[in-house]
C-alpha cells in the first residue's frame, strides 16, 4: 500500500466518521470488556512469577505493563491505516500481505487453543486438591488424581462448546472481572484474619528465575488479539488510547496487588497456583479455590470458538451441525490430551507468555506499525524505541521459550 492512497482512506474514514451518528459502546463499557480481556487465569501464578526473579522482579512487572500498552496503541495506529480493518489478522495482511495474515492467525489461535489446556490443567489440580481420594474405573483400568478431574471437566464443558451463538456465555464470562478481585480479597483475608499471616520475607533478585518472570508477566497482559474488535466496537475511536490507559494501570494493581500478597504469604514455597498453597478448611480459601474453578468453565468455550469457527470456515460442510459438532468435540478431546499430557500449569503458562504472548502482543504490533507507516512517517526517536523493544522481546522470546521447554522435557522425564 503506498502513502497516497492510505493517506486518501484514512481521509475518508474521518470525514465518514463525521458525517454518521456515533455508534457502539461507551467508554466505561469498552473499559470493562478490556478489562475483562486482561483479568485472566494469570492472576493465580503472579506470586510464583514474583517468587522466581524476587522483589526487584516488580519493576519489571510495570515495565512489561508498559510495553504492552504501548503496543496495543501501534495496533490503534495500524488500523487508521485502514477503516476496513475488524480484526489482528487483517492487520497483519496490511503489512505483510497474506503471509503476515497466517502468521498472526497462527499464533492467535495456538495461543487459544493453549490457553483452553492451561483450563483444564488448572481445574484438575484444583479439584484434586478439594477432593483427593475420588477415583473411577475405565475399561478396568483406575483413573484417580488430577487425571480423573481433567477428563471430567473436558465432559461437563463439552456441551457448551457446541453453541455457535456465545452471547449468553459472554455475559457470564465477563464476571471474570469481579472474579479477579474476589480472588485477591480472598487471599488478603486468608492472610490477615484466617492466620496464615504475611510474614515471609523472600528474596531480593534471582537472575536464574529471570526468564520465567518476565513469561508470566508477559502472559498476564496477552489481549492484544481482541484490541482490535474493542476498538472498533466504540463510538469514539479517538478515546481507545485513554481505555488502554485504564485497563492496564487497574489490572496491573491488581497483579501487582496479588503479587505481594501471595508471595508476603507463602514466599518461596508458594506454588504455580497459589490456591495450591491455601488450607482447604477456611472458608476464604473455599472462596479462592471455587471462584478459580468457575472462571475458566464460563470462558472455555468461548477461548475454542474462535479456533472451531475457522476450522468450519474451511470445510465444505461449513454450514452443517453435525460437522460443527464434530470438530468442536475433537478441539476439547485433543486439549484434554495434551492437558494429561503435559500437566504442568506453570511452565507452559511460562511457554505461552514467552513464545506467543511475547510475539502476539509485543513483536508483532511493533512490526506491522513500522512496515505499513514506513513509506512517509519520519519516526526518529520513536524508532530507535520499537527497535529496543523488538530486540528485547527476542531476548524474552528466546530465553524464556528455552527455559520452560527445558523444564517441561525435565518434568515429564521425572514422571
Amino acid at each position: 500500500m503506498d502513502s497516497q492512497s492510505t493517506e486518501q482512506k484514512v481521509v475518508e474514514f474521518d470525514s465518514q466518521n463525521q458525517l454518521q451518528p456515533p455508534k457502539g459502546t461507551t467508554f466505561l463499557r469498552t473499559c470493562f470488556n478490556g478489562l475483562n480481556a486482561l483479568s485472566g487465569i494469570g492472576i493465580i501464578s503472579i506470586p510464583y512469577a514474583l517468587s522466581q526473579g524476587g522483589w526487584l522482579s516488580l519493576i519489571i512487572l510495570f515495565g512489561v505493563a508498559t510495553l504492552c500498552c504501548y503496543t496495543g496503541i501501534l495496533l490503534l495506529r495500524c488500523m487508521d491505516a485502514d477503516p476496513l480493518i475488524k480484526t489482528y489478522p487483517d492487520i497483519g495482511q496490511l503489512a505483510f500481505g497474506t503471509k503476515g495474515r497466517a502468521l498472526v492467525s497462527t499464533f492467535m489461535y495456538l495461543e487459544l487453543y493453549l490457553v483452553a489446556v492451561e483450563f483444564l490443567i488448572l481445574e484438575g489440580d484444583n479439584l484434586h486438591k478439594l477432593f483427593p481420594e475420588t477415583s473411577f474405573h475405565v475399561g478396568g483400568r483406575m483413573v484417580g488424581g488430577k487425571q480423573c478431574f481433567v477428563i471430567l471437566t473436558a465432559l461437563v464443558i463439552l456441551p457448551t462448546t457446541w453453541l455457535r451463538s456465545l452471547g449468553l456465555m459472554a455475559y457470564v464470562s465477563a464476571g471474570g472481572v469481579l472474579a479477579s478481585f474476589v480472588l485477591i480479597g480472598s487471599v488478603f483475608w486468608a492472610g490477615g484474619v484466617d492466620g496464615l499471616g504475611f510474614h515471609e520475607k523472600g528474596m531480593l533478585w534471582s537472575w536464574s528465575g529471570l526468564p520465567t518472570t518476565i513469561s508470566l508477566y508477559t502472559f498476564c497482559y496477552c489481549g492484544h488479539a481482541v484490541f482490535p474488535a474493542l476498538c472498533n466496537s466504540m463510538k469514539d475511536r479517538n478515546q481507545f488510547p485513554k481505555v488502554l490507559l485504564v485497563c492496564f494501570v487497574i489490572s496491573t494493581v491488581s497483579y501487582g496487588s496479588m503479587a505481594v500478597l501471595g508471595y508476603l504469604i507463602f514466599g518461596q514455597s508458594v506454588m504455580s497456583q497459589i490456591t495450591l498453597n491455601l488450607p482447604t478448611l477456611n472458608m476464604s480459601s473455599k472462596i479462592a479455590i471455587y471462584t478459580t474453578l468457575i472462571n475458566p468453565i464460563t470462558k472455555y468455550a468461548i477461548i475454542l470458538s474462535p479456533i472451531a469457527t475457522a476450522i468450519e470456515d474451511t470445510s465444505p460442510f461449513r454450514n452443517s451441525r453435525s460437522t460443527s459438532f464434530l470438530i468442536r468435540t475433537v478441539l476439547v478431546i485433543s486439549t484434554a490430551v495434551v492437558a494429561l499430557a503435559v500437566p504442568f500449569f506453570g511452565y507452559v503458562m511460562a511457554f505461552i507468555g514467552s513464545f506467543l504472548s511475547v510475539c502476539v502482543s509485543i513483536l508483532f504490533p511493533c512490526l506491522c506499525y513500522l512496515n505499513i507507516y514506513k513509506g512517509y512517517r519520519r519516526f526518529g526517536l520513536e524508532l530507535v524505541l520499537i527497535v529496543a523493544i523488538v530486540l528485547m522481546g527476542i531476548v524474552v522470546a528466546v530465553t524464556g521459550t528455552y527455559t520452560s521447554l527445558r523444564e517441561i522435557v525435565k518434568h515429564m522425564a521425572r514422571v
